[in-house]
């Protein structure tokens, strides 16, 4: 559809003012006035311009470090942008977010995630969220040509394009990654020529002529939302200034500069308006002068706006406890496995809620697989492929897909065949699901379930790790570690149900039971009892699964029924040992475990994960730091040795803890 010459006007005006807007900024971060390092739009304006004037109001755009015109194009604050810079109080995210991460989620700005070409997968998850509202809704995400050699860019759009999503995926290749020239980097003459690849629709366009890109973005609209799935759209384009404000951009020739200034987007587009009489020079005129009137307004807004409190960054964190519940104790004479429980959790949530459906591989496929451990198993006979969602094997695309559906306010459960694989997905799992919202200064949140299968089992070095505490670690993350089929489901409903995420649900192999692994220690795939019908179990409350006087035992997952074992053979000995499962490792239950030393006065942790900074030496450092006088001899950590794990079933079993590691710890402190 041709642009009426209202809306040629208009995005004349909305390129003038990035323009003026970036302009402004330069000469502010020189004065000393915005800290940190800006990435410059100036050069680009058409692209941003050109795609958002086909947007509306409730479609939403994904931006990178360079953002500052997406924001702009998107109809956002000026003067909220401009404060964000500043770091100030009043700015779109509070100052938390900063140059890199602006955005205003009630305009369809999500915060910019600086990653480069990790906006796709969450890209695909907002748009996922559209397709499965049933909504005409598009997301469009922004990229420079740098981003598609980034295997997160693959996942996302290979996800998006074989779920037909409606997503716009918009490369501004303007020829220089940072300062590697894009020949140095691609064998192709088009970047647009990857989406065949994909068997998508591709096409590149002149993007300083900002009437190129709205069309050629325009059919991609219609096409998302007649849903015809995604289009790339490569725009040719060229940054003005270097990468960011310290790159003086000398490794770019002279000439090349030169000519592709003589093609600046801005004064191209004007005089084509004044060419045709759709721009008169004294409606210019004005247009500069209100322009510069809202940059004006802008800065003062910024300068004028205070410095946050200190205590303000303790804001727009999750809370410690993810949802305030009531245990209703553990009770009945049903018994389940933990994946039986696990299964039931998930059953039960989502005929509760229609929000709620799961992502992940091989968990829905036709003929009943249920993934690896079958506890996915029959789930998608009764919600459908649509809410029990087999994927690609893509941990980056599973994971960021699940947060971006979450931001959009669906309830993913999201599943990691192994935990081994998890290490695919770590940018999706620490920088974006894990820091959406406290760098958009609390306007998202991201209420998504990850599933990780933990624990070793005969398979060798890289399908037996207890990766746990690589992601205590990580702020804003809550991690679950239940041992028994009664804690599995409580737990699970509670993650599930809460809306402040994002939370790792991690399941020892071994306790699944059922089609589970089996070997000579099968007895250790226990069931429990777990009562009918709904109930939820509390974050940060751990269950002492043994009492005892004169030894405090703490263990999690399969060292539970370890330690368990380990108690029963002192007990005929004469050492009475307290058996302490937390359950969840973030929240920690602190309390329960110094009350319990206060009585006997010996900690002896266990863990399966190797020894050195694992998350019994931040339990014992904590000991240490409030609670030594209750301490009657050593810390004592019984874990795996500094090793990856052998599969060789001796092997296996030399290094991880078992019952006589743990008795002999014991007796070195009774």
């Amino acid at each position: 559809m041709e642009p009426r010459d209202e809306m040629l006007i208009e995005m004349y005006r909305r390129m003038l003012r990035i323009r003026r807007f970036e302009n402004t900024v330069y000469r502010l971060f020189l004065e000393g006035a915005i800290p940190g390092t800006v990435h410059l739009y100036a050069g680009e304006e058409a692209v941003a311009v050109g795609v958002c004037m086909n947007l509306r109001d409730n479609d939403y755009i994904l931006s990178t470090h360079r953002g500052h015109g997406h924001y702009i194009a998107k109809g956002c604050d000026l003067g909220r942008l401009m404060a964000e810079l500043y770091g100030r109080a009043g700015g779109c995210c509070k100052g938390k977010g900063g140059s890199m991460h602006v955005g205003d989620f009630s305009k369809g700005m999500l915060p910019a995630i600086a990653i480069v070409g990790a906006n796709i997968p969450v890209g695909a998850g907002v748009a996922l969220s559209f397709k499965m509202r049933g909504t005409d809704q598009v997301a469009a995400a922004f990229f420079g040509d740098g981003a598609v050699n980034q295997g997160m860019w693959h996942e996302g759009v290979n996800l998006a394009a074989v779920w037909d999503l409606p997503l716009l995926l918009v490369c501004e290749n303007n020829f220089y990654a940072s300062s590697t020239h894009i020949s140095k980097s691609l064998r192709i003459e088009r970047i647009s020529h990857r989406a065949s690849a994909y068997g998508i629709k591709g096409v590149t366009v002149d993007g300083n002529d900002v009437l190129a890109v709205y069309e050629a973005a325009g059919e991609a609209v219609e096409r998302a939302r007649n849903g015809e799935g995604p289009t790339l759209i490569e725009c040719l384009t060229y940054r003005h200034g270097g990468h960011s404000r310290g790159d003086p951009a000398t490794y770019r020739p002279k000439e090349e500069v030169e000519e592709w200034l003589k093609r600046d987007p801005i004064p191209r587009f004007k005089s084509k308006l004044m060419e045709e009489g759709v721009l008169e020079p004294e409606e210019a005129d004005a247009i500069e002068a209100e322009v510069e009137e809202e940059i004006r307004r802008a800065v003062e807004f910024a300068e004028a706006s205070p410095w946050p409190n200190p205590e303000v960054a303790l804001e727009d964190a999750y809370p410690v406890s993810p949802m305030e519940v009531e245990e209703p104790g553990e009770s009945g004479e049903r018994t389940l496995t933990i994946g039986e429980a696990i299964r039931e959790a998930l059953r039960e949530e989502m005929r509760r809620d229609e929000r709620v459906f799961l992502i992940g591989e091989d968990i829905g496929v036709k003929g009943g697989f249920g993934g690896p451990f079958g506890v996915t198993l029959g789930l998608s006979d009764e919600f459908g492929s649509e809410r029990v969602r087999d994927t690609p094997i893509s941990e980056s695309a599973i994971v960021g897909a699940a947060v971006g559906a979450a931001v959009m306010g669906l309830k993913p459960v999201a599943e990691v065949q192994y935990r081994d694989f998890i290490f695919s997905a770590m940018d999706q799992v620490v920088n974006e699901a894990a820091k959406l919202r406290y760098m958009s200064g609390g306007q998202v949140r991201v209420p998504m379930v990850l599933r990780v299968p933990t624990g070793a089992t005969g398979r060798g070095a890289q399908h037996a790790q207890s990766p746990e505490a690589f992601f205590l670690h990580v702020p804003e993350l809550k991690v679950a570690a239940p041992s028994t089929p009664y804690d599995a489901k409580g737990l699970l409903k509670t993650a599930i149900r809460s809306e402040d995420g994002p939370i790792l649900f991690f399941e020892h192999k071994l306790l699944y039971g059922g089609r589970g692994y089996r070997s000579e220690r099968a007895a250790l795939q226990v069931a429990g009892p777990v009562p009918e019908g709904d109930y939820l179990i509390p974050f940060g409350k751990a269950r002492i699964r043994r009492e005892g006087g004169d030894v405090t035992i703490l263990c999690k997952l399969l060292m539970v029924y370890k330690s368990l074992a380990a108690a029963e053979q002192l007990s005929k000995e004469g050492i009475e040992a307290e058996v302490i499962d937390p359950r969840t490792l973030v929240p920690f239950d602190k309390e329960t475990l110094l009350k319990s030393l206060e009585k006997t006065g010996r900690l002896v942790i266990v863990e399966e994960d190797n020894k050195r900074n694992g998350w019994a030496a931040e339990v014992a450092a904590m000991i240490a730091e409030e609670a030594m006088d209750y301490l009657d001899a050593p810390i004592k950590r019984v874990s795996a040795l500094d090793l990856p794990i052998p599969a060789s079933p001796p092997l296996e079993r030399s290094v991880i803890p078992d019952e006589e590691k743990i008795i002999k710890a014991v007796k070195e402190i009774v």
